[in-house]
């Protein structure tokens, strides 16, 4: 089994723990972004990204320091994925089995396991960058994640479609399992997709996955019970495994939601 999450926009270097374990098995192509990178004006981050004149400099300077912090990924990324995946509590076991199994997807890397060694970097997967051979992130990265994966087995996609569509795109479909996270209405009684309960909830079933060592079965699946979450099937298929909480119980894990 494979599991894949994506990258966060923000990213804190830890202020302890362990270091870094492993190389980006993409490495030289990031090397290969990031030289690119270094020839784009302030200006031009500014627009490609979106963001103020200030981050824009910030970001400059990132990708001119790059190569000379390295942290470990799961533990320097910072957002509700993240919140409930938990990394720091993993045991030495848990670390050693999401070594393994668990994937992060990114815009700069391509692909990390979680221990990996990264460097500050702001990069989402979507970004149009100037014309030329590294205008389409998708174009640049074509099937070399995929291909990075193994060639059989289930994929849990907890990753955002702008990201997990560099590996879905090159994968057999019956390979992939997407779950769903809702969350009851108090109003209409009705389930419905609310974002921050969805991402901490792809972060908690990741780290479910990997503390549990859950089996490679869609009967096994089902089973994710955390942070008020219960499978439901009426709402399920195969492909996409529906997963409902009638009271979120992940307020505690995310900043946002105090």
């Amino acid at each position: 089994m494979i599991i894949l999450v994506h990258s966060s926009k923000t990213m804190r270097p830890p202020a302890g723990g362990a270091g870094p374990n492993g190389v980006p098995v993409l490495l030289d192509r990031a090397e290969e972004l990031v030289t690119y990178l270094r020839t784009l004006s302030g200006d031009q981050l500014a627009r490609v990204m979106t963001v103020s004149a200030d981050l824009a400099t910030k970001t400059r300077q990132q990708y001119a320091d790059w190569g000379r912090q390295l942290t470990p990924a799961a533990a320097t990324f910072v957002g509700d994925i993240y919140s409930g995946l938990q990394v720091d509590s993993f045991t030495p076991a848990d670390r050693g089995y999401a070594d393994r199994h668990l994937r992060i997807l990114s815009g700069l890397y391509g692909i990390l396991r979680p221990f990996d060694g990264i460097s500050p970097y702001r990069l989402e997967m979507g970004y149009r960058l100037p014309p030329g051979p590294y205008a389409n992130l998708y174009r640049f990265w074509g099937s070399s994640i995929a291909e990075s994966l193994p060639a059989t087995g289930p994929i849990v996609n907890l990753a955002a479609n702008e990201y997990s569509r560099t590996v879905t795109a090159h994968v057999d479909a019956a390979r992939v399992v997407t779950p769903r996270f809702l969350t009851l209405d108090p109003a209409s009684g009705q389930p419905k997709f609310v974002v921050v309960h969805a991402k901490i909830a792809r972060g908690a079933f990741a780290r479910w996955l990997v503390t549990e060592r859950v089996a490679d079965t869609e009967a096994a699946l089902r089973e994710f019970r955390d942070i008020g979450y219960r499978y439901d099937e009426a709402l399920s298929t195969p492909g996409q495994p529906a997963f409902v909480c009638a009271e979120f119980g992940g307020k505690g894990l995310s900043v946002r939601l105090g």
